[in-house]
């Protein structure tokens, strides 16, 4: 196993990271300021946030709830904070209330944990909370998302029954050994044109979050948006209590 990363190298990986967003993004036509870079802090120490935090970066993710309002007060408030990945309904209010800087969810993959999100907003008087379905794309048993056939019914849902959230765009995890990864990420771009088609949206209105430490340039080429990177700027994960 390689050793974590030392505090004071992940605003240096960090720099890397946002060099090669830069040229992915040169390579395929795209704006640089098109595609925001959520640094994934799991199991990390919150000095190690603060240090991208002064190097100038706003944007933060987590994948569990616990470790997001254990994080969140300890720092600046104007960090943007996106939680990902499948969220439990009971879990709902203690995110909401726990990180009132909240940016987006990314990972809405049913109409149930909508309708929650959508009431709690409203219930904490929070301005609309901006969402993204989570597609199952490789249709692996052990991730969270709907079936690419589904997703136009639950964008629908999110868009047209919960006023309190905003439809900002799609999300998936690519397979683990990136063998599927461009089909995946293909899946997600027709899911989105099919999305937009049915709902009245521009592409420009739905994001595609795709892409992650091993595969974030390919996802960057092929359209997306929004880049969930964890392990190469702060090295690898730290199980050290169950999650």
């Amino acid at each position: 196993m390689a050793a974590p990363i030392a505090e004071g190298a992940a605003v240096t990986a960090f720099r890397s990271v946002m060099q090669r967003v830069r040229q992915a993004a040169e390579r395929s036509g795209y704006q640089t300021e098109r595609i925001r870079v959520v640094a994934v802090s799991k199991t990390k120490p919150t000095s190690l946030i603060r240090q991208l935090y002064d190097a100038g970066h706003r944007y933060f993710g987590e994948n569990y709830v616990q470790e997001i309002i254990e994080k969140a007060p300890q720092l600046p408030p104007d960090i943007e904070w996106h939680f990902m990945g499948h969220l439990q309904s009971n879990k709902v209010k203690s995110l909401l209330g726990g990180v009132p800087n909240l940016a987006m969810v990314e990972g809405v993959d049913n109409q149930k944990v909508a309708n929650h999100l959508d009431r709690m907003v409203s219930t904490l008087g929070r301005n609309p909370l901006k969402v993204m379905v989570q597609v199952n794309t490789s249709g692996e048993a052990s991730k969270s998302g709907v079936d690419p056939s589904d997703c136009v019914e639950l964008a629908k849902h999110v868009k047209f029954n919960c006023p309190n959230l905003v439809l900002s765009g799609l999300m998936t995890i690519g397979m683990p050994d990136y063998s599927s990864t461009p089909e995946n990420f293909q899946t997600l771009s027709k899911c989105r044109s099919e999305v937009c088609r049915t709902l009245g949206m521009t592409e420009e209105q739905c994001e595609l979050s795709m892409g992650m430490s091993g595969d974030f340039e390919l996802a960057i080429e092929m359209g997306s948006t929004n880049v969930r990177i964890g392990s190469i700027i702060f090295g690898p994960r730290e199980y050290t209590k169950k999650q």
